[in-house]
C-alpha cells in the first residue's frame, strides 16, 4: 500500500469517530446540521480527503421571512474560508470572498504533517464551534 493510500485510510478511520463525536455533542445540545472534517498536508492546501455526516438535517426550509439554509453548503463555506486563511472560519483575518460568508464555527489547527479542519452548520455560531471542536479534539489526538 502507498503512503497515499495509507494515509487516506487512516483519515477515514478518524474523521469517522470524529463526527461520531460531533453528532454526539450535537445530540448533547440539542441541535440538527451537517457536521465536516477535512485534512491537508503541507502549509497549503492542493488537495484533501473530507467527510461529511447530516446530523438530522441537510437544510432548514424556507418559512417566511427566512429563505432557508443548505447546511452543507455553509459548512463547505467555513472549511473554503479556514484553508486559505489558515484561522478559523469568520476569524476576521480578511473579509469574505465570493462564495464565503464569514460565518463561525469552523475550527483549524495544525497537524503532524498539515492541517486538520473541522466544521459544523445548523445552530448558533457559538454551538457550532463547540460541535466542531468535539470533531478536533478527535482528530488532533490521532493525525
Amino acid at each position: 500500500m502507498s503512503d497515499q493510500a495509507s494515509t487516506a485510510n487512516t483519515f477515514n478511520e478518524v474523521a469517522d469517530k470524529a463526527l461520531l463525536a460531533m453528532k454526539a455533542r450535537a445530540g448533547e445540545l440539542n441541535i440538527k446540521g451537517v457536521a465536516v472534517v477535512a485534512c491537508f498536508e503541507g502549509g497549503v492546501v492542493t488537495g484533501w480527503c473530507s467527510k461529511m455526516l447530516v446530523v438530522g438535517a441537510l437544510k432548514r426550509p424556507p418559512a417566511e421571512p427566512h429563505p432557508g439554509t443548505n447546511f452543507l453548503a455553509v459548512a463547505y463555506s467555513k472549511l473554503a474560508e479556514m484553508a486559505d486563511t489558515l484561522q478559523a472560519s469568520g476569524s476576521g483575518a480578511r473579509p469574505p470572498l465570493k462564495g464565503e460568508f464569514g460565518y463561525q464555527g469552523g475550527l483549524v489547527v495544525r497537524g503532524r504533517s498539515g492541517y486538520l479542519l473541522a466544521a459544523f452548520s445548523g445552530a448558533k455560531a457559538e454551538d457550532d464551534v463547540k460541535v466542531s471542536q468535539a470533531g478536533l479534539d478527535v482528530m488532533t489526538a490521532s493525525l
